[in-house]
């Protein structure tokens, strides 16, 4: 797929995430870091606690604009709290499925630092979004379907295990033990 107007992408994929959470965001730009690496529309969206979610959310907006392989995903990230270094975290994969490999679904990032604070989680892992479902994950532009990921921040054993056993295995563990994807501080479930 080759987007011919990005802006109408980012305008669009825009009104897709505020129309689910039924909020306003806001548009966060890094002003350092791999910006010239990143199409010009692209930004992290910003939404407060709402309807659906106590949760701040934070949307990637642009990171597929101009992609023409089959790769073509956005990124949704849950946070207890706003903190800049979520659009830093996100900011940094946009720029690496735009120019070193392309990220999808299962796949895993290491993200070289903690995720908030002194988190031991300085992995991520990209799945379906099962919070939300469908509504949110689809996202239909001229056609084309574009899906909405969740970025799961997960610590270095948790990316190993799912290494050695798979991925469903994997969420399969994040569900048996009602991880809470939420806390930082939590100890990894990997045996």
């Amino acid at each position: 797929m080759q987007v011919f107007n990005p802006k109408k992408y980012t305008d669009t994929l825009r009104q897709h995430y505020e129309t689910y959470f039924g909020k306003t965001g806001k548009q966060l730009r890094l002003e350092y870091g791999p910006q010239e690496k990143l199409h010009s529309d692209f930004y992290v969206l910003e939404i407060v606690p709402n309807d659906r979610h106590s949760m701040f959310c934070y949307c990637t907006v642009g990171m597929s604009a101009d992609r023409l392989d089959e790769n073509l995903i956005e990124l949704v990230l849950y946070s207890p709290r706003p903190d800049n270094s979520i659009v830093e975290l996100l900011t940094f994969c946009a720029s690496y499925h735009r120019n070193k490999l392309p990220l999808n679904i299962h796949h895993t990032v290491n993200i070289g630092q903690p995720w908030l604070d002194n988190s031991k989680c300085d992995h991520g892992f990209i799945s379906l979004l099962y919070l939300d479902g469908e509504n949110l994950e689809l996202f239909n532009f001229g056609g084309q379907i574009i899906h909405c990921y969740w970025f799961i921040p997960i610590t270095e054993k948790e990316r190993d295990f799912k290494m050695d056993n798979g991925c469903e295995a994997l969420e399969l563990l994040f569900e048996e033990n009602q991880f809470d994807y939420l806390d930082p501080n939590r100890e990894s479930l990997a045996p």
